[in-house]
């Protein structure tokens, strides 16, 4: 294996009927943004339709914050369809599998460490160089880095300009990146409820995310792997993110003010629960099972220290975009705020970049962008096209 370079475990060439092959991507060598060395670099892909012999018809698609690289369809052919965006990407749909080859790849630090369909390199991995695992010696990662692996994942397979590169959050972050930083690779850039840089909300944000694991007793510095995880610090951590992530619209619609159980009346019992408490609990314990507290810390700092182009200056990271862009956002969103996504549509802009801004509706917040991206489906398409 030669260093440095990332190699195929399975052929990227298969046609796409609905069931998704999970696929793993190794670099044996990974040198981060901060001067660093990550050995044995792993990360799991998958993908949808066929890359065509020109090798241009590549469509990235980048996840979100606790998101992973199942984008769309389903892992065996009895399950039901669970990936996130199966609304718009396979055959007939906006991301149409019979003409685009569709991929997506778990980021580094991904948040589901613990899942089986997951494969990724942080925290929870075996530093090889002690056979322990590497907890907080991790080095820090940046969404620039995330671009890094992808890079040499979409190269080994001979992709060497993208089609388009579209992303959800964190994934429009990725997106972001990608533009600015490789400007001559990108044809299509679509950020999708996400701006150009990590401002101040957005710092404090994610830091309220981290707080809750940090205060946690069974943390221990992130010494936790051969005794107690952190499990209370990172559920709570979660609710957190599912909450911010959603709008008080979804809350007050959804749950008015119910109890948890009927028969425990809050208002006389200190340890019953409302239904939107329970509920928030009852999502963050099972996300939990498949989470790990340090690549949430790490996911963290990750999009804190985030601006286009990786540099000292926003305007120059979206100067350097030169792709035609679709920004779709929700004027709800309480994570990414509005003002912001549209400040960077008027940066990438600036030097006549083409820049299309359209809302997606709903009751979601930010979560609409995920759960109502195919209102933009007939928008999607035309600009692909």
């Amino acid at each position: 294996m030669i260093a440095g370079l990332g190699l195929l475990i399975s052929s990227p060439l298969w046609a796409w009927d609905g069931v998704v092959e999970k696929q793993t991507f190794e670099i044996d060598s990974f040198t981060t943004q901060n001067g660093e060395t990550i050995p044995n670099v792993t990360v799991g892909w998958e993908s949808y339709g066929e890359l065509n012999e020109a090798r241009d018809n590549a469509i990235l698609i980048t996840h979100f914050f606790s998101g992973t690289s199942h984008a769309a369809g389903r892992y065996n052919a009895d399950g039901k369809p669970t990936g996130y965006w199966d609304a718009i990407i396979g055959p007939g749909k906006a991301l149409d599998t019979d003409e685009y080859y569709i991929i997506s790849s778990d980021t580094l630090v991904n948040l589901n460490a613990n899942d089986p369909n997951v494969t990724t390199t942080g925290p929870a991995s075996i530093n090889p160089d002690t056979g322990e695992p590497w907890g907080m010696d991790f080095p820090v990662v940046t969404i620039r880095d995330f671009v890094e692996v992808q890079r040499e994942l979409l190269e080994s397979q001979g992709i060497e300009s993208l089609h388009a590169v579209m992303g959800a959050s964190m994934g429009a972050l990725q997106a972001i990146e990608w533009a600015s930083a490789y400007p001559d690779r990108v044809e299509r850039l679509i950020p999708v409820i996400g701006g150009g840089v990590a401002d101040p909300w957005l710092l404090a944000t994610l830091s309220s995310w981290a707080a809750p694991i940090r205060v946690d007793a069974n943390w221990n510095e992130g010494n936790y792997y051969d005794g107690e995880p952190p499990t209370d610090g990172l559920k709570e951590a979660l609710k957190l993110v599912t909450l911010n992530a959603n709008h008080w619209q979804w809350a007050n619609e959804t749950f008015n003010r119910d109890w948890a159980d009927e028969e425990r009346d809050p208002a006389q019992d200190i340890s019953a629960r409302y239904a939107i408490e329970q509920t928030l609990d009852d999502i963050a314990a099972a996300r939990a099972e498949l989470s790990d507290a340090n690549h949430l810390l790490y996911l963290v700092r990750a999009n804190q220290t985030f601006m286009a182009g990786h540099g000292d200056s926003l305007e120059e990271g979206l100067a350097a975009i030169e792709a035609p862009t679709l920004m779709l956002y929700s004027e709800n969103d309480l994570v990414f705020a509005p003002q912001g996504v549209r400040r960077t549509a008027e940066l990438i802009e600036a030097d006549g970049t083409e820049v299309t801004l359209e809302t997606l509706e709903g009751n979601r917040g930010h979560l609409d962008g995920v759960l109502s991206i195919d209102q933009a489906s007939d928008t999607l398409r035309a600009f692909l096209q």
